[in-house]
C-alpha cells in the first residue's frame, strides 16, 4: 500500500496502538491478538481524535457512524502488516543511519551502554524498555523524527525468522550481535536453531552491503560471519571488530559479563567518532535499570539484581560473576534466590539440573529456587511453585547479613521481593 499520504512532507507522525494513550490527529493500529482486539475500539479512537484508524476486519458500527468515518478508516488484509509496512515506509523517507543490535544476552544493556555513548555527539532514538518485537520495532521507528540524527533499533527473536521479519521493516545500516546462548530452545528447537535466527541480521547486512561490528573472541560469531559470507556468495563483509577486554572500574555494572557489552559501545562510538575517553565517562555515568545487572544496598542486604531475563547461558555466566565478585573481598555471606529458567523444551530438565549442579559444586548453603522446574532436579535446598511463596517465606525467615544474587526469567516476577530484602 502506498503510505504518502500519511508521512508526506512531515517531520513526526504519531501512530497509537491503544485508546488508554491515544495523541490527537494520530493514526490509529487496530490490532488483533489471540486475547485482544483492536478493530472493537477503532470507531472510538476516531471519537476520541485519531486522524485515521487503520482496520482488518469489519467493526460494530450504526449506519451513522459509518458514513461520518468512512473516509478515516483504512481497511488492510493484516493491521499488523500494515504498521510494519507503514514503519518501513517512514523509515525510507526518514532516510538515516540505524543500528541494529540482537543477540542471546546483553542486548538490552548494551543497547543503553551505546545509546549513552553516542548521545554524546548525537541527536539519537532509541529502543524504549523491550519494545524489540514485530509490534516494538515498528513503533520504535515510528517514534523517529526529523531531528534524530542516527538510531539504535534492539530485535528480539524467539523463532526461526523472526530477525528476517524485523530487518526487513528497519533495514539497518549497521548491525551488533552481542552473543549467541541456549535461550527459546523451545521455539528455536537447538542451539543451532539459534545462531541460524541471529544470524539473519549478519544475512541482510551482508546482502545489503552493510557494516558488522564483531566480537573478535567468540567463535560463535566468527562461524556466523563465515555462513553469511557463504550465503552471499562469499562476497566481501564490512567488518569492525572488537574484544571482550575486562571488565573496567567504577561503573554501576555488576558482572564480568559486561565487559564484553562495554567493549561494544565503545567500538561502536569511536566507529562514529566518540573518544574512548568520551565513552568511558558516558558508561561510568550509566545507571542500569529495569532489574538488570543492578546493585542495591537495603539496610540488611547487599543485592545483585539481575531479574529481567534468564536462560542458561546468563545463569550460568551471573552465577560465575558472582562467585568472583565474592572472592575480591565481599565479607557479606552469599545467597541465591534462583528463579526458572523458560521456554527450553526438552532441555528443561537438563539445563536446571546443571544449574543445580553448579550451586552444589560451590557449596552454597543459603539458595532458594522458585518454580518446579527445580522439583525434578536433585536440588537439595528449598524449592516455592512462585514468588508468592517465597515471599511467605521471607517473611517467616528474614535473610540479613547477605549479598544474594537475584535472577530468573521475568515470567517469575522475583522483583516481588526486594522490599522484603
Amino acid at each position: 500500500m502506498d503510505w504518502s499520504f500519511l508521512i508526506s512532507n512531515k517531520s513526526a507522525i504519531s501512530v497509537s496502538t491503544d485508546t488508554r494513550n491515544l495523541p490527537k490527529g494520530c493514526v490509529f493500529v487496530a490490532l488483533k491478538g489471540e486475547r485482544f482486539n483492536g478493530n472493537l475500539f477503532a470507531i472510538q479512537a476516531l471519537e476520541m481524535g485519531a486522524a485515521y484508524a487503520i482496520v482488518d476486519e469489519d467493526i460494530p458500527q450504526t449506519c451513522s457512524m459509518r458514513q461520518s468515518y468512512e473516509g478515516k478508516l483504512i481497511r488492510v488484509d493484516n493491521s499488523l502488516h500494515a504498521l510494519q509496512e507503514l514503519a518501513r515506509a517512514w523509515r525510507r523517507q526518514w532516510g538515516k543511519k540505524i543500528i541494529g543490535i540482537t543477540g542471546t544476552n546483553g542486548k538490552t544493556t548494551t543497547k543503553e551502554l551505546l545509546a549513552s555513548v553516542l548521545r554524546t555527539r548525537y541527536n539519537i532514538h532509541y529502543t524504549q524498555g523491550n519494545l524489540n518485537n514485530s509490534i516494538g520495532v515498528p513503533l520504535t521507528l515510528l517514534q523517529l523524527t526529523a531531528d534524530h540524527e542516527m538510531a539504535i533499533v534492539e530485535m528480539g527473536a524467539s523463532h526461526p525468522g523472526d530477525i528476517s521479519e524485523l530487518v526487513a521493516v528497519a533495514e539497518p545500516d549497521y548491525g551488533l550481535i552481542t552473543n549467541v546462548g541456549k535461550a527459546h530452545l523451545q521455539g528455536f528447537g537447538s542451539f543451532e536453531g539459534v545462531m541460524a535466527t541471529k544470524r539473519e541480521l549478519y544475512d541482510y547486512l551482508a546482502a545489503h552491503n552493510g557494516l558488522i561490528f564483531r566480537n573478535a573472541d567468540n567463535t560463535y560469531l566468527q562461524q556466523m560471519l563465515n555462513d553469511a559470507a557463504a550465503q552471499n556468495g562469499n562476497g566481501p563483509l564490512s567488518i569492525v571488530n572488537y574484544s571482550t577486554g575486562t571488565m573496567p572500574e567504577d561503573t554501576h555494572l555488576v558482572g564480568a559479563y559486561n565487559s564484553e557489552n562495554i567493549q561494544a559501545a565503545l567500538c561502536v562510538g569511536e566507529y562514529f567518532g566518540v573518544s574512548r575517553e568520551q565513552g568511558m565517562a558516558a558508561i561510568r555515568a550509566y545507571v542500569p535499570s529495569n532489574n538488570r545487572s543492578q546493585r542495591t544496598v537495603t539496610g540488611r542486604n547487599t543485592l545483585i539484581v539481575d531479574a529481567y531475563n534468564a536462560n542458561p547461558t546468563s545463569m550460568t555466566a551471573a552465577i560465575q560473576a558472582f562467585e568472583s565478585q565474592k572472592a575480591t573481598g565481599d565479607s557479606r555471606m552469599p545467597a541465591y534466590i534462583l528463579g526458572a529458567m523458560r521456554e527450553l523444551g526438552e532441555y528443561s530438565h537438563t539445563e536446571h539440573q546443571n544449574i543445580v549442579n553448579m550451586l552444589l559444586e560451590r557449596k552454597a548453603d543459603t539458595v532458594l529456587l522458585v518454580g518446579d522446574e527445580y522439583r525434578e532436579t536433585t536440588a537439595p535446598y528449598p524449592i516455592f511453585s512462585n514468588v508468592d511463596e517465597l515471599s511467605e517465606h521471607l517473611r517467616m525467615h528474614p535473610l540479613t547479613g547477605y549479598t544474594i544474587l537475584i535472577k530468573g526469567s521475568r515470567s517469575n516476577q522475583l522483583e516481588k521481593v526486594l522490599p522484603l530484602l
